[in-house]
């Protein structure tokens, strides 16, 4: 099996810490924390990403599908309809406990072993078997501080290339 390296990408709030410090109301400084992009569009029914375009990241969801993102810290993902082409999707969601952020270290720990717990269950096959790969989307200790995010986002890839419709059972 060829050695496989995780790509980490964190979630960054996006606006300095002393704008944040001089607004006064949370709905100001979500807005401003959460990126410029907006929710993506969906489905009313299904709420499947029904247009291509660019999401909030706070605003992904499990089943949503992405191409890739470029830069290590990341405010916002070019989300599309999973029946495209498409080189990522997001497989599973989960929270990070604790009131004081752990460390970069012990999150990117947590978050690689709770995506890698999931792998298995939504693939069909263990990750050492599979060709796919998997890497987070992280809280940043900003993100912890200031919006109290704790949401650890497992983001599914295949390594040959863009895929079309979901890697849910795909067991390879």
């Amino acid at each position: 099996m060829p050695a496989r390296r995780h790509r980490i990408r964190l979630v960054v709030a996006v606006a300095a810490t002393a704008v944040v410090a001089s607004l006064t109301g949370c709905g100001a400084v979500q807005n401003l924390l959460g990126g410029s992009a907006a929710e993506p569009e969906r489905d009313a029914t299904t709420q499947e990403i029904v247009e291509e375009g660019d999401a909030d990241v706070f605003a992904i969801r499990v089943g949503d599908c992405m191409n890739e993102a470029s830069g290590e810290v990341v405010s916002e993902v070019p989300v599309v309809p999973c029946d495209q082409p498409h080189d990522e999707e997001v497989f599973f969601d989960f929270e990070l406990s604790g009131e004081e952020y752990p460390g970069d270290e012990a999150v990117q720990t947590q978050a690689s072993d709770g995506c890698l717990a999931q792998f298995e269950p939504f693939v069909g096959l263990a990750y050492e078997s599979s060709t796919l790969d998997f890497y987070p989307y992280t809280p940043t200790k900003e993100s912890w501080d200031q919006l109290g995010d704790r949401i650890v986002s497992c983001v599914i890839w295949d390594p040959a290339g863009q895929v079309t419709g979901t890697l849910a059972g795909a067991a390879y």
